[in-house]
């Protein structure tokens, strides 16, 4: 089989997927048996285009032209492929988490669920393989459409109210400032293609440019930068292994690769540094960072806790993107992986509380740790990668991150990411910390409460252990973003 032909197959496998799933929904053991060969077939086929890019190989495939210079395309390049290996191996490792959850919770429209979920996944591997705007674009909004069923899952008021909110708020600047920037893109360059060193250069005035990236920058909702965030704490109504998919998996994800391939194939790092807008720009993340931790603290239902923190670390690889040097790109990208592991672990561990106790907030966490030590143990492990310190891998990209604002000569921006570390140390850690060291409200022991289900504990030993392990074998992930500057 070709690497064209590959590439294909990786993008079709989740839908293929999707079908069996809907097929087998008669036969709950045989669909989610179906679902984690599915992933697991399809992240041992995304890693075979590991060596042929290490080797050099160039591998795109047109699967359709939509007219002359605009195509519906796929390509391989590091940040990408190392977006897709991400997403693909936590697709099995979410897949199982919520096996356990779902049949634990008697979820109804389990098949419904589980297709969507593998759709997601489709179009989160167009995202990372596209070759031109158009292409991303596509399967951006094609993401948008088939999540909205999982944050609407449970059909409740509520649930229809924040499916609004994510609908309105995803498609609003999508279409109303990401698409008329790739209308303008083309306009400017002739072409919307991905390439090295970027198309824009040299193509407008330094105001135009400027514009323009302040719409992809906006434009990109998915990304979360204030004012455009509040579809996610809004979203975080759906089951907790759709709140793991928006956080860890796709969406946000999508959101923030996005902006860095924008950042480097389109504009080109050294013409995004010299824009007038780039400066107030990065001002306006660092906002968005530091009043995410902020807001954060003001939340007691954990769920909410960590979707502020979410949209706080999402800007930290904005932020990456436009101080448009090296190391600030290689730390954007290590952190999409650092904290797709580390944040996927605390959702896994705050859906494995409500499953075992039905407790939501942290106020109401008192203890628990002691009848549930693997859980909030796995919350600990998340929290140190969020925060940034030995030995969980954030430690690693936040590192990167530093050394980018001391190279952009933005020192303020370094204390913006040391305060926003701080600030996370607290919020995160109080509740392992509640778990563990507080006694149950009014002196009441915890009767009765144990541990969550057997795939809901391997998925969060398998998250955890992986966040760990990132630390101590951090070459990969550094080897793949190198490549983005030495292919």
């Amino acid at each position: 089989m070709s690497y064209s032909q590959i590439l294909c197959l990786i993008v079709i496998i989740p839908f293929i997927g999707a079908g069996l799933i809907l097929l087998s929904g008669k036969y709950p053991n045989l669909r989610d048996s179906l679902g984690l060969l599915i992933a697991a077939v399809l992240c041992g086929t995304v890693y075979q285009l590991v060596e042929p890019l290490r080797k050099g190989y160039s591998t795109e495939v047109t699967l359709l032209e939509v007219t002359s210079g605009i195509t519906l395309g796929l390509s391989v390049e590091p940040l990408g492929l190392l977006f897709a290996l991400v997403a693909s191996f936590l697709w099995i490792v979410t897949g199982l988490y919520a096996i356990g959850y779902m049949r634990s919770h008697q979820e109804e429209n389990q098949t419904r669920f589980f297709a969507c979920f593998a759709i997601a996944i489709g179009g989160t591997m167009g995202v990372s393989f596209s070759s031109n705007l158009f292409t991303l674009f596509a399967f951006y909004e094609l993401l948008t459409l088939c999540t909205f069923p999982l944050v609407t899952h449970h059909g409740t008021n509520e649930a229809k109210k924040a499916g609004r909110v994510y609908l309105g708020i995803l498609l609003s600047t999508s279409i109303g400032l990401q698409l008329l920037a790739i209308i303008w893109t083309w306009n400017l360059a002739g072409t919307l293609d991905f390439k090295e060193n970027g198309i824009l250069n040299g193509t407008a005035s330094n105001t135009v440019l400027s514009v323009l990236i302040v719409m992809f920058v906006f434009g990109v909702g998915k990304a979360a930068v204030m004012p455009f965030h509040r579809w996610l704490p809004a979203a975080m109504v759906a089951p907790t292994p759709v709140s793991a998919l928006l956080h860890a998996v796709a969406v946000v994800k999508v959101g923030v690769f996005t902006i860095l391939k924008v950042a480097i194939y389109i504009f080109g790092l050294e013409t995004l540094a010299e824009l007038g807008s780039t400066p107030w720009l990065r001002w306006i993340v660092a906002a968005t960072i530091i009043l995410g931790s902020l807001v954060a603290f003001t939340k007691d239902n954990l769920k909410a806790r960590l979707a502020y923190s979410t949209i706080s670390q999402l800007s930290y690889i904005v932020l990456a993107a436009l101080l448009a040097n090296e190391f600030a790109i290689i730390g954007g990208g290590m952190h999409i992986a650092m904290h797709a592991f580390g944040k996927i672990t605390l959702f896994f561990a705050a859906g494995a509380v409500l499953v075992a106790t039905h407790k939501t907030d942290i106020s109401d966490m008192r203890g628990l740790g002691r009848q549930m030590p693997l859980t909030f143990g796995a919350f600990l492990v998340g929290s140190l990668s969020i925060i940034g310190v030995p030995p969980a891998g954030g430690a690693w990209s936040k590192w990167f991150l530093g050394l980018g604002t001391i190279e952009a000569g933005e020192r303020g921006l370094l204390a913006v990411l040391m305060l926003s570390s701080l600030l996370s140390l607290v919020y995160l850690l109080e509740v392992p910390i509640r778990a563990f060291f507080s006694s149950p409200d009014g002196g009441q022991k915890n009767v009765g409460i144990k541990e969550a289900p057997w795939p809901c504990l391997l998925a969060m030993g398998i998250s955890s252990g992986m966040t760990m392990g990132l630390f101590l074998f951090p070459d990969f992930l550094y080897e793949m973003m190198r490549m983005v500057f030495s292919p």
